[in-house]
This record gives structure tokens, sequence and C-alpha cells, in this order.
């Protein structure tokens, strides 16, 4: 069949697969920091030195929510652009970017990692990047929606390699006291 979808059909596609991505990745953001013990709960993370330029706490919930709700617009985008030249690509590199997003709280916040997550920021600064020309060549308005995600990475880098800088002792260092656990039932 070679038959084109209506354009309520490609809107009802594009809404379907945002109600999917869109509070999956929240929930999978919210879960790699909630078992990593992230954020001003952790005892590591509240004796470190915070740079000035760290941000009020509770802009880290709010920032990321609307980043992953974003992330999971942009990604619906390119799903639903069926026989886009290299949207299987855009994807795929999408969801490594993802991967290494998601590796980041366990590394910093409770293996205590501070240089190896520069390291990792650093990567995934260069793969959101790569995600964003692959969006644009796909869906151009998929890779603005990404921009914000980029420049927070950015800004998640500098602020990472500032608590390196201000706690060059904490680097690897065990906190003394156990990770906050998540149980589910």
């Amino acid at each position: 069949m070679s038959e084109l979808a209506s354009p309520g059909q490609l809107r009802a596609a594009l809404l379907r697969w945002t109600l999917l991505f869109s509070p999956l990745l929240l929930l999978l953001g919210f879960l790699s920091g909630a078992v990593s013990g992230s954020g001003a709960g952790n005892p590591w993370f509240m004796d470190l030195t915070k740079p000035s330029l760290y941000p009020p706490p509770a802009t880290f919930g709010i920032v990321w929510s609307i980043l992953y709700l974003l992330m999971g617009l942009a990604l619906a985008m390119i799903v639903t652009a069926r026989g886009a030249a290299g949207r299987g690509l855009a994807v795929a590199v999408f969801a490594a970017q993802f991967l290494l997003n998601l590796a980041w709280s366990p590394l910093f916040f409770a293996m205590h990692q501070i240089s190896l997550a520069l390291y990792l920021l650093a990567a995934l600064d260069v793969v959101v990047i790569v995600t964003v020309i692959l969006f644009f060549r796909v869906r151009p308005l998929a890779a603005w929606l990404m921009l914000p995600y980029l420049a927070w990475c950015l800004f998640a880098t500098t602020l990472n390699w500032q608590f390196l800088e201000a706690n060059p002792g904490a680097d690897g260092t065990d906190g003394g006291e156990p990770v906050a656990t998540v149980e589910f039932k």
C-alpha cells in the first residue's frame, strides 16, 4: 500500500508518541536521580563546597522536568517522521546520549566520581551536539527543542568542573554513609 496518512492521523501519531516518550524520559530521569541519592539529601553532596554558580536546589527538579518533556516531544517528532532519511540514526544517537545522561547521577552522587562524571559530561555534550545536528536533518523543530537541553548540559559540565575544583579531596571518596534507597512496593 502506498497510501499517505492524513494530517489528522499524523497529529494523532505525534500525540501518541509524545504521550509515551515524555513521561517515560521523565520517569527514567527521576529514577536515575532517586536511586543515586542525588540532591540535597545526600550527606556526601551536602558536605561538598558549592561553587558560586550552583543554583538553588529546587531549580534542578524544575529544569530537568521541562527538559525531559521537551526531549520527549523532540524524539516523538523524529520517530513519527516515517521515511525521513537519517531517522534511524537520529533515534539511535538520541538513545546513546540519553544513556549517558542517565549514567551521570550514579557516577557523581552514588560513586562520588566527580572527575569521571566530568568526562562523562564532556562525552554527553558531544553526543548531544551530534543529536541536535541529526535531528535538524530530519525535523528542524525537533532540533530546536533540544537546544535548551544542550545549554543545560553545557552548564552542568561547567558546574561539575567547578565542583571538582572546589572539592579536589572529595573525588572518589566514600561519604561514609549509604546512599538513599528507593523501595518499590
